[in-house]
């Protein structure tokens, strides 16, 4: 009996500490990209645009651009927040915006917007 206390206290002690390590990984194997999450304002998809493309080179998203939508806010923000996450190295972080973005596994280009990936 108290061989089985051990071990089910050694297995549970082992379970949490390593929780928080096997919960997000930096999949750079795996095609990911980032795009607002649906449930996003319109102030957070503001913030999310203007924030993205004062780091990052928003071309694509301006007038004459593939991904030029200017009645589209959620894809506007949706392709720089990707650009960034992109050129910031994909890390999940990279993706966060405030809880605002979410990591995607299929590719959500559509058209002639072709969202930008790299390995």
């Amino acid at each position: 009996m108290a061989k089985t206390h051990i071990c089910l206290s050694l297995i549970i002690l082992l379970y949490i500490i390593s929780e928080g390590s096997f919960m997000r990984v930096n999949a750079q194997g795996q095609k990911e990209w980032c795009v607002a999450k649906p449930s996003s304002s319109t102030e957070e998809l503001f913030n999310n645009l203007n924030y993205a493309c004062s780091i990052i080179d928003c071309q694509i998203i301006s007038k004459g651009g593939a991904c030029y939508s200017l009645d589209n806010l959620y894809n506007l923000a949706s392709v720089a927040m990707n650009l960034y996450y992109q050129a910031a190295g994909r890390h999940y972080w990279n993706c966060n915006f405030g809880g605002s973005g979410l990591i995607a596994i299929t590719d959500p280009s559509y058209g002639n917007c072709i969202y930008e990936f790299r390995k």
